[in-house]
C-alpha cells in the first residue's frame, strides 16, 4: 500500500507535495483529567484506629504483669517448700553418708597409691 493510495492523491512525485494531515484535539477540547486523589472518607477516623490499637496494647501488657505476678508467686511457694524440707532431705544425706563410712576399707579392688596406668 502506497502512501499516495492511501492519501487518495495519484500521481505524487515527492513525499513533499503530500498535503499535510495533523492530528489535532476535538472541538471544543478534551475532558479535564482527574490526577487528584480522592479517597473515601467512610470508616473509622485515624484517631479511632489508634486508640483502638493502644487499647490493645495496653491491655495484653496488663495480662503479661498479671502473669508475672501468678509466676513470681508459684515460684516463691516452691522456694518455701523445698526450704521447708530441705532439713529432712539433710538428714537422710548425712545418714547415709555415716552408713558409707569405712566403705573404702571393706572394699579391696584397687590400691590408692598405685598408679591407674598398667
Amino acid at each position: 500500500m502506497t502512501e499516495a493510495w492511501v492519501r487518495n492523491k495519484p500521481g505524487m512525485a515527492s513525499v513533499k507535495e503530500m498535503p499535510l494531515v495533523q492530528d489535532g484535539p476535538p472541538p471544543g477540547g478534551f475532558a479535564p483529567v482527574r490526577y487528584a486523589r480522592r479517597i473515601p472518607t467512610s470508616g473509622p477516623s485515624a484517631t479511632a484506629m489508634f486508640l483502638t490499637a493502644f487499647g490493645a496494647f495496653a491491655y495484653g501488657m496488663y495480662q503479661v504483669g498479671q502473669g508475672n505476678k501468678v509466676r513470681r508467686a508459684l515460684k516463691e511457694e516452691k522456694i518455701a517448700a523445698r526450704s521447708a524440707i530441705l532439713p529432712m532431705l539433710q538428714a537422710e544425706e548425712d545418714e547415709r553418708c555415716s552408713r558409707m563410712e569405712g566403705w573404702r576399707e571393706r572394699v579391696q579392688l584397687w590400691e590408692m597409691d598405685a598408679s591407674s596406668y598398667w
